[in-house]
């Protein structure tokens, strides 16, 4: 068989259209992956509407990838066709820029994307970096896995390098494809995790993620919530709303810090001020790399972590596309193959 479906976008704020395409061959230091399940990512706009500059179409998007190893380049040793691998957005380093050599390849100064860079998941196989690649743990399926790329590892990630230790007061502001995650990775980590919603009706499902007190936004203030509690040592803000964010700054208690994980294109409103008032602190994260990756999913694997889905056919990923970008699914959208 040399042929696959896939399914890609020709051109910025084009449709996603199923195509079949020549099964792509890995090169030098790269590995073919058949894909089991592709995750969409709120992010995969980038590529469907054309917002990131320079991009190549026709192009196959998907960042959320879990699958096997079908086959290996030249030079790869550390991987073997049949060993269950995911990749996520980062896709790939080049070793030598000075924030390489200083081993943060996150912030590589020529950073690969995965289905930016490169073509994506939403296809039966696809071709990566031999460093992209994160093993899978035998407890996780892939429908499970392929979310934890790139939500779980972005959210998992923040909250482990946030300097929040156990019994310390953690809010995640949002419920959705990120702050469901947050909730039960801060619960599992052993904070005294608050969730901040919009909506009564969210507080049930914010509790049985984990959160041991949860405030609505549209009957209550948070910040007066989170004050009655000493204020929240971390504060996780996942929905990408830089009012709200901004406005839950004055819940940090003293020596606290925001980190922002929901990428929005607003200004955040913080003064000079609330800054240095209680030694706060504000903090952008970024996801991580493989080996991240792979803590992101072992320790989903050990504590119960899920992500909640809906899965789709890749014949109909448009439809899904849809569901995820209207913000109707409840969380995460899954392709499978």
């Amino acid at each position: 068989m040399s042929k696959m479906k896939a399914v890609q976008v020709s051109k910025a704020g084009g449709n996603l259209e199923l195509v079949e395409k020549n099964i792509p061959d890995p090169g030098r230091n790269q590995v073919r992956i058949k894909v089991e399940a592709c995750g969409i990512c709120h992010s995969d706009a980038l590529v469907k509407e054309g917002y990131w500059p320079g991009l190549q179409y026709p192009r196959i998007p998907g960042h959320e990838i879990a699958g096997r190893i079908d086959a290996v380049g030249a030079d790869v040793v550390n991987w073997k066709s049949g060993q269950r691998v995911g990749v996520g957005w980062h896709g790939g380093h080049c070793l030598t820029c000075n924030p390489c050599r200083r081993g943060d390849f996150i912030n590589c100064k020529v950073e690969k994307i995965t289905a930016i860079s490169h073509d994506g998941g939403y296809a039966e196989y696809m071709v990566t970096p031999a460093e992209a690649v994160a093993a899978i743990p035998d407890d996780l399926l892939a429908a499970e896995a392929a979310p934890l790329l790139c939500a779980g590892i972005t959210v998992f990630n923040a909250l482990r390098n946030s300097g929040a230790r156990a019994g310390d007061l953690v809010a995640v502001q949002g419920i959705g494809g990120l702050g469901h995650l947050g909730i039960q990775y801060a619960r599992q980590m052993g904070f005294r995790t608050f969730a901040i919603g919009r909506g009564k009706d969210k507080e049930a499902l914010a509790r049985k993620l984990g959160a041991a007190h949860y405030v609505d936004t549209a009957a209550g203030d948070p910040v007066a919530e989170l004050k009655k509690f000493g204020g929240a040592r971390v504060i996780l803000a996942t929905a990408p709303d830089s009012k709200s964010m901004s406005a839950l700054f004055n819940g940090l208690s003293s020596s606290g810090k925001l980190i922002v994980v929901g990428a929005g294109s607003d200004a955040l409103s913080v003064t000079p001020i609330q800054l240095i008032m209680g030694s706060k602190a504000l903090q952008g994260w970024a996801s991580g790399i493989a080996t991240d990756s792979e803590d992101t999913m072992q320790f989903s694997a050990l504590s119960g972590v899920r992500p909640m889905i809906e899965r789709y056919p890749l014949e109909k990923a448009a439809e899904a596309y849809d569901q995820m970008i209207s913000g109707r699914a409840r969380f995460r959208v899954v392709l499978t193959m």
